[in-house]
């Protein structure tokens, strides 16, 4: 049986966090959640050494308020800086990072601040893995609220692989809990099959039996991130662990 370690996961309460703590609590480990509702700031550093001391491994699942690409460039290096520090000081082995499927094929926007947080991780003392995942089922959900406009809700044109932040969660927690991995190393998880986003939108509007009309946007082909969502550039590479359950399966248990 595995030894228990204490582990912190930096964004604990957030969508994939609350779901690693979930996972390594129940498999014995003492697992500290950094949160600012737990009294701990990773901006600030507010509570930050004493919630590290005696960690052997860090999770970072930390997002911040903003997907603009200076504001989340801004909160990643800044909050990396203070987890590499504080986690140095704290004597922890490695840092496990959550990251993006296609962050480095982004022109602009959120994937560029994604790939300043992988690089900056990379960059600190403590060394770091980072495991890059495809969108999560509960994307569709906040892209059918971003597009809302009365009756009719516009979702981008998108092709990728969803999976299951519970998954996500579990996937984390296997590399935070697993000895030898190489420094650096960035893998990739995602759904189990390529899915039109549009198609999947139209089955939750379903299953919530709302009568709301999903449209699919039009792709602006002069503008490379639309570009990139509807040729299929965030489908994972083929060496990236694929696992479900599907948007359906997991529709049905939500």
């Amino acid at each position: 049986m595995q030894a228990s370690m204490k582990i912190a996961v930096a964004g604990g309460t957030g969508r994939v966090g609350r779901h690693v703590v979930d996972v390594l609590e129940g498999r014995g480990h003492e697992v500290v959640s950094i949160a600012r509702s737990t009294g701990v700031d990773v901006i600030t550093g507010e509570g930050l050494d004493n919630a590290l001391a005696g960690a052997t491994r860090i999770v970072d699942v930390a997002t911040g308020p903003s997907p603009e690409q200076e504001a989340a460039t801004e909160f990643f290096t800044t909050a990396t800086r203070n987890l590499q520090d504080a986690g140095a000081r704290a004597g922890v082995e490695e840092i496990i990072v959550v990251s993006i499927i296609g962050t480095d094929r982004f022109p602009e926007g959120y994937g560029v601040a994604q790939m300043a947080h992988e690089r900056a991780m990379l960059a600190g003392p403590i060394p770091a893995r980072i495991l890059r995942a495809s969108q999560f089922h509960e994307l569709v959900g906040v892209l059918l609220e971003w597009g809302n406009r009365g009756d009719v809700t516009y979702v981008p044109k998108m092709r990728t692989q969803l999976v299951a932040a519970r998954t996500v969660g579990e996937a984390l927690a296997d590399l935070a809990t697993t000895n030898g991995g190489t420094p650096g190393e960035i893998t990739e998880i995602a759904g189990p099959r390529v899915e039109n986003l549009v198609d999947m939108a139209k089955l939750l509007v379903a299953h919530r039996g709302e009568s709301i009309r999903v449209v699919e946007e039009d792709a602006d082909s002069s503008d490379p991130t639309a570009a990139l969502y509807a040729n299929g550039g965030l489908l994972p590479s083929a060496g990236a662990t694929l696992a479900g359950p599907t948007f359906e399966e997991w529709l049905a248990t939500a």
